[in-house]
């Protein structure tokens, strides 16, 4: 039996997302992210020219401590990955506002795609 379409020596045989739904199960196999009571943290996914980026939702703050002060915000810190669109490869990235996660990813996987002055 021979495959209709064969990964090239190159290319691992993965597979590529078309939609947004398909990028968080792509991402579920390498990234897994939990809240600090253990469950499993929802995903969120934003598209971009050329991946989807797929990060935790954060878990819920309490606006107090117990002692009744103000909690400080909380950064979210760790990590989140893209999901190339082309090749349905998987890379982290670290957990910032979409735009600087999405120019990390740009600088350190794919430089071909930065624009001039970025």
């Amino acid at each position: 039996m021979t495959q209709s379409n064969p990964p090239s020596p190159g290319q691992p045989d993965r597979p590529v997302p078309t939609n947004a739904e398909e990028a968080i199960e792509i991402a579920r196999t390498q990234y897994s992210p939990v809240w600090p009571d253990g469950s499993p943290a929802p995903l969120n996914v934003s598209e971009f020219d050329i991946g989807y980026i797929v990060y935790a939702e954060l878990p819920p703050h309490p606006k107090t401590t117990p002692t009744g002060e103000r909690n400080r915000p909380r950064s979210p810190g760790g990590s989140c990955v893209v999901v190339t669109k082309d090749t349905g490869e998987i890379c982290r990235v670290p957990h910032r506002p979409l735009p600087d996660s999405i120019a990390l990813f740009r600088k350190f996987y794919r430089p071909e795609t930065l624009q001039d002055g970025q």
